[in-house]
C-alpha cells in the first residue's frame, strides 16, 4: 500500500466531500430545505451549526475508508476503475442513506430523490478523483 499516496487521497476526498456537500445542501437544495412543510422536520439552525463537528468527524472518518477500501481493490486500471468504484460505493452507502431517511421521516419523495441522485454524482466524482491520486507502490525486484 502507497501510504503516501493514500494520505493525499484521503485529504483531498475530505475536502472535496466537504465542498460538494456545502454545494447541494447549502447551495442547491437551500430553497426546499426553506420550504415550511419540510424546515419543520429538521432541527432549529442553529442547534445543528453547534453540532456540525460531528459531521466532520464523521465525514474524515468516511473519507479515509473510501480511500483505504479503493487502495486494498486497486487494481491500476484508471478513472474508468474509480468510477465503478463510485459507482458501487454509492449504491452500497447512499442508496440505502436516502431511502431509509424517507421510510423513516415525514419527507416528500423528491427531497429523498435528489439526496439519491446529488449523492451518487459525488461519489462517482469521488472515486474518479480517488482513482487519479492513489496508485499502488511499484514492487522493485
Amino acid at each position: 500500500m502507497n501510504t503516501k499516496k493514500l494520505l493525499i487521497a484521503f485529504v483531498v476526498v475530505f475536502i472535496l466531500i466537504e465542498v460538494t456537500n456545502y454545494l447541494v445542501h447549502s447551495v442547491i437544495l437551500a430553497s426546499t430545505y426553506a420550504a415550511e412543510d419540510i424546515s419543520k422536520i429538521f432541527r432549529p439552525m442553529a442547534e445543528m451549526e453547534s453540532k456540525m463537528w460531528v459531521m466532520w468527524v464523521v465525514d474524515i472518518i468516511w473519507s479515509f475508508f473510501f480511500v483505504f477500501i479503493f487502495a486494498k481493490g486497486c487494481e491500476n486500471k484508471g478513472w474508468m476503475e474509480g468510477l465503478r468504484y463510485g459507482f458501487y460505493m454509492a449504491l452500497f452507502i447512499n442508496l440505502p442513506a436516502a431511502y431509509y431517511q424517507y421510510a423513516v421521516y415525514p419527507l416528500p419523495y423528491s427531497l429523498t430523490f435528489q439526496w439519491f441522485i446529488y449523492g451518487f454524482i459525488q461519489y462517482l466524482i469521488l472515486g474518479v478523483v480517488v482513482s487519479f491520486l492513489y496508485k499502488p507502490e511499484v514492487k522493485t525486484a
